[in-house]
């Protein structure tokens, strides 16, 4: 298929336009007025994030295509009780950019979240990630259990549950195949920021995308998928350790490229409570199709 047309399909995500109307999408706000700047030293790569609000720390981890702004419908709502802190992850808008796909493996990409909680002065997070922010947000919870006291994951099953789909389901195969497709030498070469952004609703947040993502490295964004993502027909036999603290999952099913069935079987691996709440014709960038239910059962399954 030719890639720049699958993308732009990709991008627009079609079973989106069949979203529930009661869905409100999160609405544009001037960065600037979300939060204060600042950068955590991670290996000698540098970090950036926005932070906003005091009490127990919260960090928000973001995913493809996307930064920290994702989240500023949940931030304000967030930071009347917690600081929260957005990142943005490596080879994302103001974070640097290093070259070579080892340098985007899950193990730094998870101990970026550890240098930002330690710049911070911090034992402990509350960690909410979406897509690839949800895979470090598993990752870190697993490696980290001592620094994790809660997890919100947003649109990424367990990596048990995927890469068992990915095997076992046809349906998640081929819907996986624009990932297959970034694994390819030479991918970023055929996109452009313009081209990122097409997923924004919003045509007010649109411009800050396209901002971003043109301070952004592309050929770092897709090494997440070149480091991380499971090879066509390879088979994922790891033990992961169990999830030690509680879990709440935010699945929309209207999701063309994370089917709901890698959800099940999440019990096994979570060895604390497990919380799940799917909402029917909500796509994959839940956090803003459906920006107020998310951020209500955020701020209700969240301690008071």
């Amino acid at each position: 298929m030719l890639f720049p047309i699958a993308l732009a399909a990709l991008m627009a995500d079609e079973p989106r336009q069949a979203r529930d109307p009661a869905a409100a999408p999160a609405s544009a706000v001037a960065p600037a007025a979300l939060g204060e700047d600042g950068y955590a030293d991670s290996g000698g790569v540098k970090i950036h994030y926005v932070t906003r609000g005091q009490g127990p720390l919260v960090v928000l981890i973001h995913g493809f295509p996307d930064f920290w702004y994702s989240w500023r419908a949940q931030i304000p709502a967030l930071a009347e009780r917690f600081q929260v802190v957005a990142i943005d992850q490596r080879g994302y808008n103001l974070s640097d950019k290093p070259e070579g796909v080892e340098n985007y493996a899950v193990d730094k990409l998870v101990g970026d979240v550890v240098a930002v909680v330690g710049h911070l002065k911090r034992d402990r997070a509350i960690v909410v990630g979406h897509d690839w922010g949800g895979l470090v947000a598993w990752s870190f919870a697993m490696a980290h259990p001592e620094m994790t006291d809660r997890l919100v994951i947003l649109n990424l099953p367990h990596p048990k549950g995927l890469a068992r789909e990915l095997a076992n389901n046809p349906e998640q195969s081929r819907n996986s195949q624009y990932a297959r497709t970034f694994q390819q030498p030479g991918a970023h070469k055929l996109l452009r920021p313009e081209m990122l952004a097409l997923w924004v609703t919003d045509p007010a947040a649109r411009p800050a995308y396209i901002d971003a993502f043109r301070r952004s490295s592309i050929e770092g964004m897709l090494n997440y998928y070149k480091a991380n993502y499971p090879k066509e027909g390879a088979k994922d036999d790891r033990d992961y350790p169990p999830v030690k603290c509680p879990v709440l999952i935010i699945h929309g099913l209207a999701d063309p490229y994370l089917l709901p069935g890698a959800l099940n079987d999440t019990w096994r691996w979570v060895d604390n409570e497990l919380t799940l709440i799917t909402l029917p014709r909500v796509g994959h960038f839940v956090q803003q199709d459906a920006a107020d239910r998310v951020t209500r059962a955020m701020v209700e399954w969240l301690p008071r």
